[in-house]
């Protein structure tokens, strides 16, 4: 297949690519800053040579969108719904004038859109929408909204003859540089992977194999359209979480981390402490039904398996990414 991967330059973008590339589909990766062959410029805005590579393409897989691992400013949030926003618009322009549209539109979006809880998980059908959940920081909200109006562009995108997806993906875990596991990694091997606030919130996410066989499972089911929640089915409390992280790293301890402690080192990092607080408690409802098994389905296994990757320094589906931009 020919699959195009708008904004494929970031962590999960080069996972993505290198495991398509090694299954012999051809692909086309839409950057700001093309960099190789296979890249080809855009600006993630508006239309212009690049919707080309979209028109007689198989499939389209839009990853774009600005790093959400920064700090909450005004300006940093503006910033993450019109890279969003915009590229989305985008490309469904583009699908929808192409006179050889692809047949399936996979388009990513984000667990975060589902409420702040702990007594239930959320899938697709009974999961609670957040942005109004009482004892949480108002601020919040805006991650929700971001993640409303990113599917809600997919949504309104007039392609008749294209299959649309919107991917809610929780965090890909892969062992490349930059990434999430990279700095809990990170953490834990400077003995400071602990609960942070109690540890009780729930941490949700999926191995990078399984996001790569969610990705072609999708691809291949003509019968599956809107929201699919791409996360692993057995999300964990943060202080569980870390402790299998911990052991996969063989670290005996972690020290543990209050919110005030959480907020320094965020404010250190250049991040914000939604990432780690807010409790993702997510399950994959509509892969499960639809007969999907997940290689990793639990963390400790998975954790086990990316520390040995790391460990021994294989590229695998992983290395190295320039920023998640469009």
């Amino acid at each position: 297949m020919r699959i195009v991967i708008p904004g494929g330059t970031g962590q999960v973008g080069t996972v993505l690519n290198r495991a398509l590339t090694a299954a012999g589909h051809e692909v086309v990766v839409l950057t700001r800053r093309p960099a190789g062959p296979g890249e080809v410029h855009w600006d993630g805005r508006t239309s212009g040579p690049w919707t080309e590579a979209i028109d007689g393409s198989d499939v389209v897989v839009n990853l774009a969108g600005r790093s959400v691992s920064c700090r909450y400013t005004p300006a940093n949030l503006r910033e993450m719904k019109d890279s969003r926003v915009l590229s989305t618009r985008a490309v469904g322009e583009a699908i929808g004038a192409a006179a050889r549209p692809p047949r399936v539109w996979l388009q990513m979006s984000t667990a975060t859109v589902y409420a702040h809880r702990f007594d239930a998980p959320n899938d697709e059908g009974a999961g609670v929408i957040g942005g109004a959940e009482p004892g949480v920081p108002g601020y919040w909200s805006y991650s929700v909204d971001i993640a409303r109006a990113w599917e809600r562009e997919q949504e309104r995108a007039d392609t008749p003859h294209t299959r649309k997806v919107a991917l809610r993906s929780a965090v890909v875990m892969s062992p490349g540089r930059g990434g999430a596991f990279d700095v809990l990694s990170w953490l834990v091997r400077l003995g400071l992977g602990g609960p942070v606030a109690g540890g009780a919130q729930y941490v949700s996410w999926i191995h990078d194999h399984d996001f790569v066989r969610a990705v072609e499972f999708l691809v291949d089911r003509d019968d599956l359209t809107g929201p699919v929640n791409l996360a692993a089915p057995e999300p964990l409390a943060y202080r569980a979480f870390m402790g299998a992280l911990r052991a996969a790293w063989r670290v005996p301890v972690g020290l543990p981390a209050t919110r005030w402690m959480a907020e320094v080192g965020a404010f250190a990092l250049g991040s914000d402490t939604e990432l780690l607080l807010k409790s993702r408690r997510v399950t994959p409802g509509r892969l499960l039904e639809a007969g999907f098994a997940f290689a990793y389905p639990s963390w400790p296994e998975a954790a086990r398996d990316l520390a040995r990757r790391r460990r021994g320094g294989r590229r695998g589906t992983s290395g190295p990414a320039r920023a998640s931009t469009p």
